[in-house]
Formats: structure tokens, sequence, C-alpha cells
């Protein structure tokens, strides 16, 4: 087999950024993948003419300009914007929280300042002056109407536990606005790639050789060898063949459906918040690029307890979980040939922009 300059182990985004920078270097890489498609988490797949974000819905935000330009050569975006829909049994409300909840949510909440003076009443009746959970952590900050209808289930649905068992940590804020905007994110760029993901992880890999359906750890012995360095984006426990125990993740299980209706929901995203609804959201993928199509494809999205094999999604970063990754990572500095990137690398969730902010930190200090 041929020798490298780089192996680099998965092919999502992290992966795809460093095989594209050190190609331009004229770096020779291979990139090998243990699933049968390139993109990782990103990867996208045209079902009845629709771009299907296979592993849950992926949307490009960032207000840092250099990023946005990068990204915009690979491919062209559109101009989506986020504004998601909750659904509380029979009730629909704008998400992020805003007016537009606020007035649904309050018969005689007009104004900003109705609104602030609602949720404000409502934290003074509940408040803890040290709240032991993220029930009482909630209520503190937005009160118990919106944590009731819009926090408790589907946070409990994500988490698989109830409010009262999960640590008051896990939500440090929650962002309320006093105006009439359900832009969920606030950052200056936003948009989805006009054809899906998947062209842009082609794009980025082009001058790299790339294996798919070939998982390191069967050829571990044989990869090692042919490259100087090697840039590894999966799970660092694993790497490490769990030495000191598995790291913990959430998972996510998707039902995907195609539907013979031109319409299902009339929004890429609706979270539904009732914890007696077992699925968190469900995704109409054709409203991503504002599609025509005359069917539909939506994915419902379950959150699932990870177990070891299973696809990990989010890392459990409480307290033990970090205690224990810092062991992984003292081992990872100790590596002169291995450099650990990614969320799975990392044991950090990452926003799509975030990532490619990370890879950039990671070649600075590559030849």
């Amino acid at each position: 087999m041929a020798k490298y300059d780089y192996l680099i182990v998965g092919s999502g985004l992290f992966g795809a950024v460093c095989a594209y920078e050190l190609g331009k270097k004229g770096k020779k890489c291979l990139v090998v993948e243990k699933r049968p498609h390139i993109g990782g988490n990103i990867y996208t797949e045209e079902i009845e003419g629709i771009n299907v974000h296979k592993y849950g819905a992926h949307i490009f935000h960032t207000s840092n300009k250099e990023i946005w330009d990068y990204v915009n050569q690979f491919a062209e975006f559109n101009n989506y914007i986020n504004s998601p829909i909750a659904r509380y049994k029979n009730e629909l409300y704008n998400m992020p929280f805003n007016m537009n909840t606020f007035t649904k949510l309050w018969p005689d909440v007009f104004t900003p300042e109705d609104a602030k003076k609602r949720i404000e009443e409502e934290r003074k009746e509940s408040y803890v002056e040290e709240p032991k959970n993220l029930k009482e952590q909630a209520i503190n900050l937005v009160g118990s109407t919106i944590f009731e209808k819009l926090v408790k289930g589907y946070t409990e649905k994500q988490w698989g536990k109830s409010c009262e068992e999960l640590p008051a940590f896990i939500i440090k804020r929650l962002p309320v606005r006093f105006i009439f905007d359900n832009n969920y994110f606030n950052d200056r760029y936003q948009g989805i790639p006009i054809g899906g993901y998947t062209q842009i992880i082609e794009k980025m890999l082009v001058n790299a050789d790339v294996k798919v359906n070939y998982d390191y750890f069967d050829h571990k012995e044989e990869l090692d060898n042919i490259a100087d360095k090697i840039i590894y984006t999966g799970a660092i426990d694993r790497f490490y063949d769990y030495k000191f125990g598995p790291l913990e993740y959430r998972s996510v299980r998707f039902e995907t459906e195609v539907l013979d209706t031109d319409n299902y929901q009339g929004n890429a995203v609706v979270n539904y918040t009732a914890r007696d609804v077992p699925y968190t959201r469900i995704i109409e993928h054709k409203h991503f690029e504002f599609g025509k199509q005359p069917k539909t494809v939506i994915s419902r999205e379950y959150s699932a307890k990870w177990q070891l094999g299973d696809e990990p999604y989010y890392p459990l970063n409480d307290e033990k979980n970090n205690e224990l990754y810092k062991k992984y990572q003292e081992l990872a500095k100790e590596e002169k040939k291995v450099i650990f990137g990614g969320r799975l690398g990392q044991y950090k969730y990452y926003d799509m922009h975030n990532v490619i902010v990370a890879a950039f930190e990671t070649l600075k200090n590559l030849e």
C-alpha cells in the first residue's frame, strides 16, 4: 500500500477540512471511514428529490465571515432561517421564547412590559435560592408556565430522566426575547447548502484517497504503518480500548418515512414538548430547501439511552464523564504521531462552524 503523509480516520467535517487543507499544501492523505458513505453526521442523501439529513437536522450558522466565506466555496447556501415550532398537546408555539410565544401562552399579554411582568411574577412565586435540580433552576429562570409547556417534557425525553433528577447546571440560561422574532440563531450568517451537505465533503476530499466501509480498528496495524501522522476523529476512549471505562453519550434514533403529500407540517422543525409523545421532534426535510416536490419525507427523532456499540451523538459532559475524559486526554498528550480532533476525539459537542475553527487550530500545529 502507498505511503502517506497523513492518515485521517473519519470523513466528517473535521477530517474533511484537514484533508482539504493538507492536500492544498501537497500532503498526501488517506481518509478511512467505517460507514458506507463519507460525511459523518452531516451526510445527506436524496429521497424523492429531497435532500434528507440522515443523522438529524444540520443548519449552518456563524457570525464569523471568514468561516462563512470558507464553506461557500464548496456550495451555494440558501437563505433558510431556523424558526422551529413547538407543539404542546394541541397548542402550537413559536421558538425560541419570544413575544409570539408569550402572547399565545397568556391571552392578556400584548407588550414586552406585560410579558416581563408575567414572567417575573411566576419566577417570584416559586423562586428557590439554591436550585437543587433542573426543574427548580428552569422555573427560577422563566417561571412555571414556560417550564411546564415548553421545557419539562422535551428535556425529560432528551435526557431520559425527570427534571427533578437532572442537575441544575444543565440549564445555565434559557434565552428569552422580548421582540417578535422567531429566528432561532443570533448569528449573522445562516443557511442550508443547496443540494445538501454531502457535496461539500466530496469537494473537500477531492485530493485525498478515500476508503469507505473501512474500519480503522480492523486494519489498525497496517494503517498505523503507512502514514507519518494520524488525525483521529473517532471516539477517544475506543482508541485506548476503553482503558479507564467508556465515556457516556446520549444517542438518537430516527424513523424516516416518505409520505404521499406535498406538505406534512408546514415547517422544517416541529418540537413535541409533551412527555407522553415519545419523539422529541419531527423534521420535514423539504422545507430546508423550500422544496415543491409532490411527496415529502419526514423523520421522527427519538432521544435514546446510549450503550456501547450505539451511535454516539451528544457527549454527556457531566462531572463524572469530564473527569474520565481528562484521563484519556493525558494519554493523548503523550502521542507523538496521533492528533485527536472533532466531536468524538475531543468529547465535546460542536456546532459545524466551530468544527471548522477547531480543524484550523489543529492544522496550525501541523507541518
